[in-house]
């Protein structure tokens, strides 16, 4: 049985996490977000009512659960404060159950102004980020300027330290045709935001501590995936923090032991947003099918999403990095119409067939996908919760998936709705139990 579970992408973001920390949530006791900012967007379908999600952990639509924000995360207070109003103006007890760890980076307003100038500047050289300041926040906190969560206790020093920040900043700010740093109004708003954000901090690796020590289920929720990350993904065109295993430990303060399953959200194609390399991209009319039925448009930024085959080669490098348990297979009645399928099993680059992706941007741009075909199915998938509900064809697209990532498929989500799905073996459990409230 396992009482810790780590949910994470394993391709480029946006493969469905959201649905299934909720649906674990049911059975979590303290769901923690460990890095990230609120350029993630994780959507939520129960009944008719859709949520989507940027900071808060999406496990927060539960009843008696702990939500926390761990120090992995770059915080914007304005950003929260506005996704906690709406979910309490829906009824959602938000501030009595979401914790903030002190040591959480700030995001203020001189980071976003930062982003997209740079973003501009770059032209068609620009990475594709959602503009809201993660990067430069993150650069601060790696530089050691950055001002954190626990600097809102000491208004004063926090001042101090702020005028520190702006001799640093201003030059670039000004090179960039921008206003400096406005240290006296960024002083006056923290003044207001300390207010509500203070009582909300905790210590968070020793709530998770107190959590496992009780035999509670503590369930850590990843945003991006795994080719954003900025040490093993797409580099430079990837986000500004780690989103693989090994930062929910970092990001939130706990050791190995502490997770017993990582679950690898895996969308039954590819979809990237954004700048990079793409291998298995389609410009065709099957590209437009994807992106039409699978509803391809950015939760945070609306964006529309670039659409391709499935990239075993990509999902099995992310499921070795990850140590991934078992994948979560996404979106497969997207799939319904297509006659026939490609799997990129491999690449070529430079004559030399690759199993696994070469290191940085500019080498994979060199790569070209290898495939093997397979028959559609062209049948409706959607809304099947049992694997002898699926068309032959389509069970025989899943096993021939978990031989080339090499990582078992564990569930199959069919739709949008929590209960759309099939269950093998649930993280929280053996094979076939079922998650509860479904």
């Amino acid at each position: 049985m396992s009482d810790s579970v780590l949910v994470l992408g394993t391709q480029w973001g946006d493969e469905g996490k959201g649905k299934f920390v909720d649906l674990l949530t049911a059975e979590a006791q303290l769901v923690v977000r460990f890095q990230g900012g609120h350029n993630a967007g994780h959507t939520l379908v129960i009944g008719d009512e859709m949520t989507v999600l940027h900071l808060i952990p999406s496990g927060i639509l539960h009843e008696g659960v702990i939500c926390a924000i761990g120090n992995g995360v770059v915080l914007s207070a304005t950003a929260l404060f506005a996704e906690m109003d709406k979910l309490e103006a829906r009824g959602i007890a938000v501030s009595e159950k979401l914790v903030v760890s002190g040591a959480c980076p700030l995001i203020l307003p001189y980071h976003e102004a930062l982003d997209q100038a740079r973003e501009r500047a770059a032209g068609s050289e620009a990475i594709g980020t959602t503009g809201r300041g993660i990067g430069p926040a993150y650069e601060d906190k790696v530089g050691r300027r950055g001002l954190r969560v626990q600097d809102l206790t000491d208004l004063d020093r926090f001042v101090e330290k702020l005028r520190s920040v702006a001799e640093h900043h201003d030059p670039t700010l000004l090179r960039h045709g921008l206003d400096p740093i406005d240290v006296d109004a960024i002083a006056e708003d923290a003044r207001a935001l300390s207010q509500r954000l203070v009582p909300m901090m905790a210590d968070v690796p020793g709530l998770i501590a107190k959590h496992r020590r009780a035999g509670k289920r503590v369930l850590f929720e990843g945003a991006q995936g795994t080719l954003l990350d900025v040490d093993h993904g797409t580099y430079p065109f990837v986000t500004s923090s780690n989103t693989v295993a090994g930062a929910a430990l970092s990001g939130s303060g706990c050791g190995p032991d502490a997770i017993d399953y990582v679950l690898g959200i895996t969308k039954a194609y590819t979809t990237r947003v954004g700048a990079g390399p793409f291998p298995t991209e389609l410009f065709d009319d099957v590209g437009a099918v994807l992106g039409e039925r699978g509803n391809e448009f950015g939760a945070t930024t609306g964006r529309q999403r670039r659409c391709g085959w499935f990239d075993a080669v990509a999902v099995r490098r992310a499921c070795l990095i990850n140590g991934v348990t078992g994948i979560c297979l996404t979106k497969l009645d997207v799939m319904d119409t297509l006659e026939q399928l490609s799997i990129c099993v491999a690449y070529e680059c430079d004559g030399e067939r690759l199993d696994y992706p070469p290191i940085g941007a500019d080498m994979l741009a060199r790569c070209t996908p290898i495939y093997e075909t397979m028959p559609g199915w062209q049948a409706r998938t959607a809304g099947a919760t049992e694997h002898a509900a699926l068309p032959s064809e389509a069970s025989n697209y899943i096993r021939r998936l978990e031989e080339l990532v090499d990582t078992p498929i564990h569930l199959v989500s069919t739709g949008r709705d929590r209960s759309e799905n099939i269950v093998v073996h649930w993280p929280y459990g053996g094979p076939n139990n079922r998650p509860g409230g479904d």
